[in-house]
């Protein structure tokens, strides 16, 4: 199941024709994530550093030519030599301008697109990508195919699945070991660079835990 470079595979493979390795012999410990273009923040950024240097640019240019300051940068200038560092508009200001560049430097050292996950290339011109929720959806549909299951709840993370399943008759010993058995095939049937560890619980309706 694969697709071109930079598009992402939704629809889950359930089975295929030969058996997948184990995760240990089949999984990429080197495999890359999906980065995100985050075009928006992006965006954003860049228009504000736009406005903001070619105002400055118009205003130097200005003075250059001869003209007076604008107004704000003379108020600007006049706050900042002024003002003590521990004011609490400085302190603000700079809480405000720390935080924008965590969050720009988060943004860049990040993958971001958290919801692929890559699967294994079996040819190295190729990348494909299986998202969570199809990932959830197939592991769940095989664990109703277990005898026993009337119900099942699946979250796939990075490292993860977390399968939440209940049965209303059979011993839930015996269904909890044929959910491990039929969703670590279907593991290894998705086809992951990184196959997720499996956690399974089995209970009985009406009861929590």
């Amino acid at each position: 199941m694969s697709e071109p470079e930079g598009t992402t595979q939704r629809l889950p493979v359930l089975e295929k024709e030969e058996p997948a390795p184990a995760p240990e012999e089949g999984a990429q410990p080197h495999a890359r994530r999906y980065w995100s273009a985050r075009r928006v923040p992006a965006g954003i950024v860049a228009a504000l550093l736009l406005a903001a240097f070619g105002l400055f640019l118009y205003d130097v240019v200005a003075v250059r030519a001869g003209h007076s300051a604008m107004r704000w940068r003379k108020v600007l200038a006049e706050q900042l030599a002024t003002r003590p560092l521990d004011d609490i508009w400085v302190l603000l200001g700079a809480g405000v301008a720390a935080a924008v560049g965590l969050w720009l430097i988060v943004l860049a050292l990040t993958p971001g697109l958290r919801a692929v996950l890559p699967m294994r290339r079996a040819h190295t011109d190729v990348r494909a990508g299986l998202h969570r929720d199809a990932a959830a959806l197939a592991l769940r549909d095989r664990a109703m195919e277990v005898a026993g299951v009337q119900s099942a709840r699946v979250r796939v993370g990075r490292r993860k699945a977390d399968v939440r399943a209940l049965s209303h008759f059979r011993d839930l010993d015996d269904v909890h070991d044929d959910l491990d058995a039929v969703l670590g095939d279907a593991v290894r049937g998705l086809g992951l660079a990184r196959p997720p560890r499996l956690a399974v619980r089995v209970r009985r309706p009406g009861r929590k835990g």
